[in-house]
């Protein structure tokens, strides 16, 4: 059996490429703070673009379990370190060809090209030889490999990097001299004169510019070229013609020698590379991810030591602590519902649920020692928004029309998180009107997070499941940020913090008397 061509190692098939750099931040980015863990995720590699790929969940399975593989093998030191190594002198490359662009003068401009074009053969014949060394089962890297080897034996590729390395040794050896008198420099043929570049740099090295100068000054030094030094080169260019007439002959042969199946793979494996990055700093701060065990039918959920990304990226960058969470659903529980005190944990545990989902989605490791999760075909949120002096009946308004516009669009195969809402309303409206939600969401049949002060709503049958944020048992004031399933309890931990803090009923008048 032919094995398939191989395109892209971040789609098993290279039609779900299309239109990516076209996709819009999902609704739900900002609710989840998925937008500040991309932009954590990927700061430093802005050339690569990878933020489309993160806004861009999978839909089937076998998708999933495609990047699974590159994963657990990028996972190994000796394959991560030869993908890192490839991405590292391709990152050369496109330097040198930038150089180019930006070149004045054409000589330096054709230099430019040339050391890209050897430095792009040697990157890829590397990669090659030192994945051919390495046992590989993904089929993202094993289809890699076969087409490096082909590749790199093609004739076209073989006759170019021939060519290239010896124009790049010929160029080398290019020996000439500067004659300096007074205003007027002469530009000759080496004919074995003494070499003073020694003794010259002796002679002024009292006037060598600091470390630190020179540090800032190096790239300038390297990559420009002023108009003396372009008439000097121009000059040793007349003096090798046949040297400089072969490097402008290959610059015009091969003026487009980047493969697009090379360069969509450096651009691609930065996706792999930025998230493993990302969990080793996790992983610095004790926080454990996973790779979950996807399914496109089972609505079971399993998740332990979980947390929300964003938060442990705070937190951690402060060296405070993280508690994790789990997450349950089995048999026909389809809700959670969860209930506490104000600033114990509820909002960051439901960001948590919908940032598992669409991690999974992306085939990406989750947070969590082990995780299980369905593989939704969309997440909708409805969070609270910016809390600014409003008129109530228009903050009810846009509840209503947020909501209505989620139910309009959620299937039975979607993740439904919603945030206390109807908070503008009393208690008997945001009953009635949470009731008659949660029973669409349930007669629907998805997955959802609903957290809510009104506690009747936990009890609404078996799809429902209670969950709890807690307080510490010798103080109540005291949050633990641990969620918890339990039976919701009714208490809103007002009287416990007016009790600590002396503003109760009681302590007031008696503080009046």
């Amino acid at each position: 059996m032919t094995e398939p061509a191989f395109r892209s190692i971040l789609f098993d098939d290279p039609a779900d490429r299309d239109g990516v750099d076209e996709r819009p931040v999902p609704d739900y980015f900002g609710d989840l703070n998925l937008d500040q863990v991309t932009a954590a995720v990927t700061r430093g590699r802005d050339s690569y673009r990878l933020a489309p790929f993160f806004h861009t969940p999978l839909r089937r399975v076998e998708a999933v379990a495609y990047r699974h593989e590159v994963f657990r093998e990028l996972r190994r030191p000796e394959v991560r370190g030869a993908v890192a190594g490839f991405a590292d002198r391709m990152r050369t490359v496109r330097d040198r060809l930038g150089q180019a662009r930006r070149a004045r003068y054409a000589p330096q401009r054709q230099l430019w090209f040339l050391d890209a074009a050897d430095g792009y053969s040697a990157a890829v014949a590397r990669l090659s030889e030192e994945l051919d060394g390495l046992p590989l089962r993904s089929r993202g890297l094993c289809g890699l490999r076969r087409f490096l080897r082909s590749h790199v034996a093609d004739q076209p590729f073989a006759e170019r990097a021939v060519e290239a390395a010896g124009l790049r040794d010929r160029v080398a050896a290019v020996r000439y001299t500067i004659d300096i008198q007074g205003d007027r420099i002469r530009v000759g043929r080496y004919a074995g004169e003494p070499d003073y570049s020694g003794e010259i740099a002796d002679t002024f090295a009292r006037f060598r510019p600091g470390e630190a100068r020179r540090r800032r000054s190096a790239r300038q030094d390297l990559t420009e070229m002023n108009h003396v030094e372009a008439v000097v080169l121009q000059y040793v260019t007349e003096l090798h013609p046949e040297v400089f007439g072969d490097v402008r002959e290959f610059c015009a042969r091969h003026d487009d020698f980047l493969d697009p199946v090379v360069t969509d793979f450096d651009r691609e494996v930065q996706f792999y590379l930025a998230w493993l990055d990302y969990l080793d700093f996790l992983g610095e701060h004790g926080l454990r991810c996973c790779l979950p065990e996807v399914s496109a039918t089972s609505r079971r959920t399993e998740v332990r030591q979980s947390f929300d990304v964003a938060l442990a990226d705070r937190l951690g960058r402060d060296s405070r602590p993280v508690i994790p969470n789990d997450v349950e659903l089995h048999g026909d529980e389809r809700i959670l519902v969860i209930s506490g005190p104000n600033q114990g944990g509820k909002t960051t545990y439901a960001r948590m649920v919908g940032q598992l989902h669409h991690l999974a989605r992306l085939g990406c490791p989750v947070p969590g020692s082990r995780a299980r999760l369905f593989l939704a075909d969309g997440i909708f949120t409805h969070f609270e928004r910016e809390e600014v002096a409003t008129d109530l009946h228009g903050r009810l308004e846009d509840d209503l029309l947020r909501v209505r516009h989620i139910l309009d669009r959620a299937t039975a195969d979607s993740v439904v998180i919603m945030n206390e809402i109807f908070t503008s309303t009393t208690l008997e409206d945001a009953l009635l009107l949470g009731g008659k939600i949660m029973d669409r969401l349930i007669r629907l049949g998805c997955l959802g997070v609903y957290v809510t002060f009104v506690d009747e709503l936990s009890r609404l049958g078996p799809a429902t499941v209670s969950l709890v944020s807690t307080v510490e048992a010798a103080d109540a004031a005291r949050r633990t940020f641990k969620v918890v399933r339990r039976a919701a309890d009714g208490l809103s931990y007002a009287l416990s913090l007016a009790q600590k803090y002396g503003l109760t009923y009681e302590s007031l008048t008696e503080r009046i008397r």
